[in-house]
């Protein structure tokens, strides 16, 4: 009679904790430069959430671009996340950005203009996957902004 009241509650519990919507995506916000060496520019953003379930899950970057000056020249690096019940969150978007590929011959009248404007225009693309017993959703990013070079 015990187990059959052990089971009896996990299971109401497990039906009435179901997923009723999706973490909101609230966008991507606070492109910038990090940090800049002589190999790599380090380009960090923000992906906000907002989450009204009462369980967490888990958001998974997957094949997000970075576009410096409509050229793309690195992939975000980045783990799982943990996704908190019940709360507006943000996950980091880190990408090394190699500085020889922003030199090359190809992106040089892009790199004058972003001189003489003192800003360079970077882009995130790609997909960030959500996931919670056995419920995904994918959630597309592309954001643009201007970020200004020191």
């Amino acid at each position: 009679m015990k187990r059959l009241i052990i089971l009896s509650t996990i299971l109401l519990t497990l039906f009435n904790c179901s997923v009723n919507e999706k973490p909101e995506f609230l966008g991507v916000e606070n492109i910038k430069i990090l940090e800049s060496t002589p190999e790599y520019i380090i380009l960090t953003a923000d992906a906000l959430f907002e989450n009204p379930n009462i369980i967490g899950g888990e958001l998974e970057v997957s094949d997000i671009k970075v576009y410096v000056n409509n050229s793309e020249m690195a992939s975000v690096s980045s783990n799982n996340f943990e996704i908190p019940a019940k709360k507006e969150f943000s996950i980091p978007l880190t990408a090394n950005v190699p500085i020889d590929s922003i030199f090359g011959d190809e992106n040089l009248s892009s790199l004058i203009g972003s001189l003489l404007t003192k800003k360079i225009k970077v882009n995130y693309k790609g997909v960030i996957n959500y996931k919670v017993l056995g419920y995904s959703h994918s959630y597309e990013v592309d954001k643009t902004e201007d970020v200004k070079i020191k």
